[in-house]
């Protein structure tokens, strides 16, 4: 039998906090990022596929078919396939915030759109089986928001409302990002209650990060939600932990094994959010593999095939030495092991 889930690296920690701006690192291309996904290897097992962010430098989000096709050959000549796609829903990529103006949520909307024509050219192109379509609410941070928190929620719903609509006609899912620096989206609390207000749990659910998901424990921006305090026991972190998952457990249909070490982290215009950190890192808070086993319960049920790796803002000298990606599958292969199926 196959083991599932399958196991999938993330490209855009070579572009998410990249730049030329002061004090930023450069790019590093899809090409590579596939070459060093496909090198690494444990025991003879290796990664099964990538999740995709759908920008430049890595891909046009107004690329041809043809061009997308020459994409899925050429993630398909490292002997990958494609999971989850990051749609560009951000000010400055095609999207805007989804608690804007009609005109900005217009924006939202397109780069939904744009995400679904390519996830529909590569799953025809057959380098593409599953995954989901991931966005966030593309609003930085909680100041705006918290101005008229239940307007904007309301206004963020709608738009995420209109997007699983658009998604659904695909024949695809959104996940939510759940993710301190994303207004609305920023406390388990909140995340769970614009869940609730969108209602559409066949069309919009949850992609839990175990790193972004450890700060929603801490109540980081959001004090009044937090279920733990600093200096907490493991008896106490266990059982605040399985409570949270417990309320966004059934909304998850995405997942990130990642690990966080309890601090915040932002580069470039990306905003502070969960420190990702390495999978053997000393300072990490997180039995990587317990922890995983609280999102994975029953996960089949939600149509969760893969489980994909994040280390978001790593630094280039971290992303480009091979050992670090043999450490990180050795660690998903023990997360497959410990909760996996088939």
């Amino acid at each position: 039998m196959t083991a599932a889930p399958k196991l999938h690296n993330a490209m855009w920690p070579g572009l998410v906090g990249k730049g030329e701006e002061e004090g930023q690192e450069p790019p590093i291309g899809l090409e590579d990022m596939l070459k060093l996904t496909a090198a690494a290897e444990v025991n003879g097992q290796k990664f099964d596929g990538v999740d995709y962010f759908l920008f430049h430098p890595h891909t046009d989000p107004d690329a041809s078919d043809d061009e997308l096709k020459g994409i899925a050959d050429l993630i398909a000549s490292y002997d990958l396939c494609v999971g989850s796609l990051v749609a560009p829903v951000w000010p400055g990529t095609v999207g805007d915030s989804a608690m804007g103006d009609d005109a900005a949520q217009d924006k939202f909307l397109d780069a939904v759109r744009k995400a679904c024509r390519i996830a529909k050219v590569f799953n025809e192109h057959g380098v593409r089986k599953y995954g989901v379509i991931r966005i966030d609410s593309a609003e930085f941070g909680v100041q705006k928001w918290a101005e008229n928190s239940v307007e904007h929620t309301k206004r963020i719903a709608d738009t995420f409302r209109k997007a699983a609509q658009i998604a659904a006609e695909y024949g695809e899912r959104l996940a939510a990002e759940g993710e301190i620096c994303w207004a609305g989206m920023h406390s388990w609390k909140d995340m769970l209650n614009l869940l609730e207000t969108v209602d559409m749990p066949m069309h919009l659910g949850f992609q839990a990060d175990l790193a972004h998901t450890y700060l929603y424990l801490m109540g980081y921006n959001a004090p009044e939600c937090a279920l733990l305090q600093d200096g907490y026991t493991d008896e106490e972190f266990y059982e605040k932990y399985a409570e949270m998952v417990s309320k966004l457990r059934p909304w998850t249909i995405d997942f990130h094994v990642a690990q966080n070490d309890g601090e915040v982290h932002g580069a470039g215009s990306h905003d502070k959010t969960g420190k990702h950190c390495p999978a053997d890192d000393p300072n990490g808070k997180l039995d990587i593999v317990k922890c995983s086993g609280y999102w994975l319960e029953k996960a089949q049920d939600r149509g969760i095939q893969h489980i994909c790796w994040d280390g978001c803002m790593f630094p280039n000298a971290l992303l480009e030495k091979p050992d670090t990606w043999n450490t990180i599958l050795e660690t998903m292969l023990r997360v497959r092991d410990a909760h996996g199926w088939g």
